[in-house]
């Protein structure tokens, strides 16, 4: 059964796209915690971020650390935070989230919801830096 990520790859549902390449896929998360809180994928549908070979592990953690260099110059931020649950979607994925503080980073925190323009003027902001 093909994932809303995997539909998100194929062009079936749009997204904010970030950056790509051959194997990852990074995109505006859209249901944020924070603006510019971004989803790195790999385009292989897989569950478990651990069952990815080791050198594709490796390479989705670089494609990664690419895309919060983008997102840090971008976002007004202390650092960015890496967080990997894996639980609400079955698709390995890494969240990159611009944070000042630790409480940026609580997934039990209400989501963000912003508007199409929103979306649209974030992933502006990252794409021209």
């Amino acid at each position: 059964m093909s994932t809303i990520f995997s539909k998100i790859v194929n062009g079936e549902i749009p997204c904010y796209k970030v950056m790509e390449d051959e194997k990852f896929l990074a995109f505006l998360d859209v249901f944020p915690l924070v603006k510019g809180h971004t989803l790195v994928i790999p385009k292989q549908e897989v569950d478990y971020i651990f069952d990815l070979e080791d050198s594709d592990l490796a390479d989705l953690h670089i494609f990664a650390k690419k895309v919060a260099g983008l997102l840090k110059n971008a976002i007004p931020c202390r650092k960015i935070g890496v967080s990997v649950i894996g639980l609400e979607v079955p698709h390995a994925h890494i969240h990159l989230i611009p944070m000042n503080n630790v409480s940026d980073m609580n997934f039990s925190s209400p989501k963000l919801s912003f508007t199409k323009e929103e979306m649209q003027s974030t992933l502006d902001i990252i794409l021209s830096k």
